[in-house]
């Protein structure tokens, strides 16, 4: 489990870092980029690795959780993590999203539980087929 986190946490960070640098190198190609830039685009890239290369995997496939209790959680963190990043990567732009945050917990919650139903589901059917494949 530790190997299998610890792989897709230096996954996510890379890519993660890789994104950020493209986007920075797109929008701000005609200005310098300082140190503590830098800084907050590996801040960006922890956060990532964070949510989706550590607490996703951890909170889906090895915590023993009530539903309700991953996707609040996996809500509450991805809503947390996403401003923390738009704060890091634009203050002007954080300034102009945060007012939105009710909304975009209530729509997290909405679509993580849809993804959760979804992915059970179909979890379930892949189960329920592989058991049947191994009696016949």
């Amino acid at each position: 489990m530790i190997k299998e986190l610890r792989q897709s946490f230096f996954q996510t960070f890379t890519l993660t870092s890789l994104w950020v640098t493209l986007l920075l190198s797109l929008f701000y190609k005609d200005q310098p980029i300082t140190t503590s830039y830098l800084w907050s685009a590996a801040g960006i890239a922890l956060i990532a690795a964070f949510l989706f290369g550590m607490m996703y995997n951890a909170l889906w496939n090895y915590f023993t959780l009530k539903p309700a209790w991953n996707i609040l959680i996996a809500s509450t963190l991805n809503i947390a993590g996403g401003l923390t990043m738009v704060w890091l990567f634009s203050r002007e732009m954080y300034d102009s999203v945060i007012a939105w945050w009710p909304g975009m917990l209530v729509l997290s919650l909405v679509l993580h539980t849809a993804a959760f139903y979804f992915y059970a589901k179909s979890e379930s059917k892949r189960s329920a087929d592989e058991l049947n494949k191994r009696f016949k």
